[in-house]
């Protein structure tokens, strides 16, 4: 066994978040918050006259969730700290650089389940139809719009699709999401036709002598970045009269319960959302619950 204090707190951190890069494919944005998330746990760690991680930290993580919660940091990001904290003593025990897991034991805080924005079907009909299809930009906004709430995408999954990455005839596309991990959606016929319409009639105008292996492209054949995409949505949230808070992610938010409100299988939403733990999927049966309620207070002879 690798005594901790031969290697220093810092170089521990590096081959953790080097595990996690590797081994588990996590994107550099997921890397950095854990790495950061450490960083300041370890520095916690110094000020307590603590130099290395041993099996007796037990009492100082306990400590350190409490310095947070005073500090003011909400339970869901005190919950994300302690994600990384247990994880990177999973990995010391598991590099037999400790025995024992101090980590294993400490609860997470308790959080408030947030609920998702989720629209409803009418609000999605006006949001869709809202783009002016008479006009070029208007054909693409439009095919851009039906994709994202189509295939439940992120934003940045969107704006990076490629033409090598999207299937009209067979309908569907491939996403490479979150740590680079690839999916298959299907996208459905008034998607299929947006997108296929955006193909032949615009994009070639939109490049005219150019070149973007990119689907959806802006100016200069560059394409569409995830601030243009935001403020067109908010444009067009505004034109359908919805008077509420839309983000992209409200679109995906949208996708994921429809479909569990259609009775779609709860393991098919994760497979097409990406989600690699079935429990962040499991957030929009909530959604789907009150939905319940309200088929079974209007229709149950007893409700």
């Amino acid at each position: 066994m690798v005594k901790p204090q031969s290697l220093t707190a810092d170089t521990l951190i590096d081959r953790y978040c080097n595990f996690l890069m590797v081994e588990k494919g996590l994107s550099k944005k997921t890397l950095e918050a854990y790495s950061r998330d450490l960083v300041r746990y370890r520095y916690f760690l110094t000020q307590q006259k603590i130099g290395s991680f041993t099996e007796k930290d037990t009492p100082f993580i306990l400590k350190y969730l409490i310095h947070l919660r005073k500090s003011g940091l909400a339970a869901r990001s005190r919950a994300r700290h302690l994600v990384a904290i247990r994880g990177f003593y999973r990995f010391l025990v598991q590099e037999k650089i400790l025995h024992h897991d101090p980590a294993r034991l400490v609860d997470l805080p308790k959080t408030r389940l947030t609920l998702p924005d989720v629209l409803s079907r009418e609000e999605i009909e006006c949001l869709l139809q809202a783009p002016d299809t008479d006009k070029p930009l208007g054909v693409r906004d439009a095919a851009m719009l039906e994709l994202l709430y189509a295939a439940g995408l992120r934003v940045s999954e969107l704006v990076h699709i490629k033409l090598q990455d999207i299937n009209i005839e067979a309908g569907f596309v491939r996403i490479f999401g979150k740590g680079a991990k690839e999916r298959i959606v299907p996208i459905g016929m008034q998607a299929k036709e947006k997108i296929e319409n955006y193909l032949e009639t615009v994009r070639p105008k939109q490049l005219k002598q150019g070149s973007s292996p990119f689907v959806f492209v802006a100016r200069a054949d560059r394409p569409m970045t995830r601030q243009g995409f935001w403020k067109l949505l908010r444009r067009y949230a505004s034109k359908a009269g919805l008077n509420k808070k839309i983000t992209p992610h409200s679109l995906r938010h949208s996708f994921a319960s429809h479909l569990l409100e259609g009775g779609a299988d709860l393991r098919a939403v994760q497979v097409m959302l990406g989600h690699v733990d079935i429990s962040t999927t499991q957030i929009y049966t909530h959604v789907t619950r009150d939905h319940l309620k309200q088929l079974h207070r209007k229709f149950h002879p007893r409700g």
